[in-house]
């Protein structure tokens, strides 16, 4: 028997899970498909920022900027536990941007969206404050400015989660293969023979969102997409403190030196093209060499070996490819970062595709897409996700909450409370019932109760499924730590 829904979309990134998760809301019927895992591609891969976009400014994405800005207290307030304030240096390279001209972008910064949580920026005497100590002593002066950092893997997770709460169905390890337009509807072929239909079909399929249109449903291109490649490294922490680094480079670009799982300190981006297979992407010598290097123009060298970083330095790293719109711009990094929803019905049954976008306007990108819908939905509901929480997210003070938790499990180290708390929030007293007197421990910090919690209610399936993207255990563990994972896997499946 064929299945029937409202909505069959595919891909499961930030903007399917997102449109999955509002539509589900409002009434309805919703099958959401990934061939991988959720947040596989590129919404795993990102500077793990909710940010308005800073540098946008000087492209004058003016509106782009309010509308992130906006979005991010919302998604502050949504979910507390994997979204945190932080506080981002700026020291000031004179010969580069003058200062009254940050001093603007800061100002418009402030002002262009809505602001409550977070504190303003202001200009610093860099070299008299401790954010000062592990940068090169010319500089003197610089400004501070607040964002957010996310669990961007995590965001996907908890926002695909709230869709299946909301009645939506998720698919993941379920390709698309193809589909044809019969006038009303859209029939669709999935993997393993299974055959649904859906009055409108979505394509969020990221990197992919035209191989679905050319090869899926063999439709003429109407949108081009821009390929590029942003890559980031992990090294061990280079400062203390819990506020970041945004540096200025003579090539136009800033790289962010953020800090990252208490030990770590994360680098990057990179903006380059691409025009491989996004399957496929790596990070390259020459960008590990370029931001190691800009890393070594502003920062002391701070490692135990008194020597600048450099690519042995490096702990992990990853690349992703950012699906931007083709607006034509020569320069990848001025590429614009905002999204373009393209609505055909040219051949019967609605297609929109998304193109672009990033993960700090995700929920609105999804409220937009239904915005464009709702035509062919009449009694569809109003728009809801605005002030409506992820699961694990209700949380007022998250201070209080953080020793709370760790109050009501005295038995359970601080750090691994403080681990649990940050991933799952209120989530987390449902996973921590289902432990057992003879509970196990897999590998480090990691016990059989928590892994079984991912299984049965996070679709993750393989140890890196648990170890990078429902976690970040990955960054510390040996390579007998996963063997010893996938073995406790292969038990029991």
């Amino acid at each position: 028997m064929t299945a029937e829904y409202d909505l069959l979309i595919i891909g499961g990134g930030i903007n399917g899970t997102g449109i999955a998760r509002d539509a589900a809301g409002r009434g309805l019927k919703v099958l959401l498909v990934e061939r991988d895992d959720l947040a596989s591609a590129t919404s795993s891969r990102s500077t793990k920022l909710i940010h308005g976009g800073l540098r946008y400014l000087e492209y004058y994405e003016f509106l782009l900027v309010r509308k992130a800005l906006t979005e991010r207290e919302i998604l502050l307030k949504a979910a507390p536990h994997i979204i945190h304030p932080m506080k981002f240096i700026l020291p000031h390279e004179k010969h580069l941007r003058p200062k009254w001209l940050i001093r603007l972008g800061l100002f418009l910064y402030d002002h262009l969206g809505m602001r409550k949580t977070l504190g303003r920026s202001r200009q610093i005497a860099i070299n008299a404050t401790e954010s000062g100590n592990p940068l090169k002593d010319h500089f003197t002066d610089g400004f501070t400015y607040y964002d957010c950092t996310v669990d961007d893997a995590r965001l996907v997770v908890l926002t695909a989660l709230d869709a299946r709460d909301q009645g939506a169905e998720i698919l993941t390890r379920t390709t698309f293969l193809t589909a044809q337009n019969k006038g009303d509807h859209w029939q669709a072929q999935l993997s393993g023979g299974r055959q649904v239909t859906a009055r409108v079909m979505i394509n969020a399929a990221g990197p992919w969102v035209s191989d679905i249109i050319d090869d899926g449903l063999s439709l003429p291109a109407h949108n081009r997409l821009r390929l590029i490649k942003g890559s980031h490294i992990i090294v061990p922490k280079l400062f203390d403190g819990e506020a970041a680094y945004i540096l200025q480079n003579g090539d136009g670009r800033i790289i962010f030196a953020i800090p990252y799982e208490d030990d770590f300190t994360l680098i990057g981006t990179t903006d380059v093209a691409f025009d491989g297979d996004p399957a496929q992407v790596t990070i390259s010598t020459a960008e590990i060499d370029y931001l190691c290097q800009h890393i070594n123009q502003y920062f002391k060298p701070t490692l135990p070996h008194g020597q600048p970083l450099s690519a042995s330095d490096v702990v992990s790293h990853y690349a992703g490819v950012r699906p931007l719109y083709d607006d034509a711009t020569q320069e990848a990094s001025a590429v614009t970062r905002d999204y373009v929803l393209a609505l055909r019905e040219d051949a019967g049954a609605p297609l929109l595709s998304v193109f672009g976008g990033k993960i700090t306007t995700y929920r609105h990108l999804a409220e937009k897409a239904l915005e464009r819908l709702a035509e062919f939905f009449p009694t569809m509901a109003d728009p809801w996700t605005g002030q409506a929480r992820l699961p694990g997210g209700d949380i007022d003070d998250w201070d209080q909450f953080l020793l709370e938790q760790k109050a009501s499990y005295p038995e359970l180290e601080p750090a691994l409370c403080a681990r649990y708390a940050r991933l799952y929030g209120r989530r987390m007293e449902q996973m921590l019932t289902t432990r057992r007197d003879d509970t196990k421990l897999i590998g480090p910090g990691l016990y059989d109760y928590e892994v079984e919690f991912l299984i049965r209610t996070e679709w993750a399936r393989t140890a890196e499924d648990i170890l990078w993207r429902r976690t970040k255990l990955g960054l510390t563990w040996s390579d007998t730590d996963v063997a010893q994972l996938e073995k406790w896997l292969t038990e029991h499946r």
